[in-house]
Formats: C-alpha cells, structure tokens, sequence
C-alpha cells in the first residue's frame, strides 16, 4: 500500500526523538560571554522592599512555604558558603513540602510541553558544576545570578518546582553578595527559552538594571 505525501511524513515523525533543549542550552551558554554581557555590581544594595519575597508572600497555592523556603536561602547566604544541589534540594523540600527532593532520574519537559530535556547519566554531577560557577567573582554579579537561573530552569533537576528552585537559586547568588531587588516582576514573569542566547545575555543586563533602579531608590 502506498502513503499518501502526509501518512509519510507522520510515519517519519513515529519515533523520532524530540530536540533536547537541555543540549542547546548548555550551546547557549558556552556562546554568551558572560563576563562582558552586564557590567559588575556590587552589595550591600537594597531598599524599602524584597521584590522576591512580596512575589512569594502573594502565592496563594504556595505562598506559605516558598516565603518559608526564602528564610532558609537568607540564613545560608549570611554563610556564603557556594551553592550546591544539596542546598538547592534542602530548599526545594520546603517549598513542595516533601521529605525527599532528589535529582530527576528520566527525561522532563516544560512549558506544555513544547521544551524537553532529555536524561543522561552525567546530569547530576555536570550540574553540580555549573552551580559552582555562580560563586565564581571573576564574572559579574548580574550575569551569574543569570546564568544559574537558566541552568535550574533547563537542566530541570527536580520533578517539579523548578521555576521556583530557579529562582531561590537567583535569590541565593544576589543576597550572598548583600544584594535585594526590590523589584522582581520583570525577572520572574518573562518566559525564558533554552535556545535564545540573545535573551541569555539580556537576563544578566536586566538583572543589572534591577540592581542598578534598586539602589537609585534606596538613595532617594
């Protein structure tokens, strides 16, 4: 029997794996230059507000424990100690509420399915060190509190939750250096894609422009 031109393509499409955006990201983040894609900053800022917090504080399906897990990220950044994914996995068991908060162990997807991140058995261990880059103070502060953000939101390590450990992680980073936006909207409400090494690069000079409208304000 003989496909017509579309039961072809469908049956070429029967099994194909999809993209894995989690590769492409990890392309996107070796192509941005991360020391030149926001300018350094520096703590103590902060002013009459903790943007991130209020944005937790009005959650009204985890509000409670995301506030909860925030105070945790605060008492660990006093430490300065780096971040791990056993800090990031405490935190994480807070805001779901659960004992356990392990590593994924299969593939994941977000955003309704239209981002997927395959599994490997590596995935763990090369993301533990990409968090150890976060500490690292030859980049500036905007682009590590960037770059960390994208990689819990792509390397996708919990089942779920990721959103919000992505942007504890952020939070983790900016308060080690003594840093508060009071402002968060702008940086927790745009979708990021794993792809979009424009956006990437653009992430770390918002995150400076909030830093920089932070400490604007707190002076006035």
């Amino acid at each position: 029997m003989k496909l017509s031109g579309t039961a072809l393509a469908r049956s070429k499409r029967v099994g194909t794996p999809r993209e894995d955006d989690l590769s492409r990201w990890l392309e996107v983040r070796a192509e941005v230059d991360w020391s030149s894609a926001a300018a350094p900053v520096s703590g103590p800022v902060r002013g009459d507000r903790d943007g991130i917090a209020d944005y937790a504080a009005e959650r009204e399906s985890d509000g409670r424990e995301l506030s909860a897990a925030l105070e945790q990220v605060r008492q660990a950044a006093t430490d300065g100690a780096p971040l791990t994914f056993a800090r990031l996995a405490q935190w994480q068991r807070t805001v779901l509420g659960v004992p356990e908060a392990g590593f994924r162990t299969g593939p994941a997807s977000a955003k309704a399915g239209r981002e997927s991140y395959h599994w490997r058995a590596d995935l763990p261990e090369r993301f533990e060190a990409c968090l150890s880059e976060a500490t690292d103070g030859d980049v500036p502060l905007p682009s590590r509190a960037a770059r960390v953000y994208l990689d819990v939101a792509f390397f996708h390590p919990f089942d779920d939750g990721n959103a919000r450990a992505a942007a504890l992680a952020l939070y983790y980073i900016l308060a080690r250096d003594g840093v508060i936006l009071d402002r968060a909207e702008p940086l927790l409400m745009t979708v990021r894609r794993a792809h979009d090494t424009l956006g990437a690069a653009g992430l770390a000079r918002l995150i400076e422009m909030l830093v920089n409208a932070t400490r604007r304000r707190a002076r006035q």
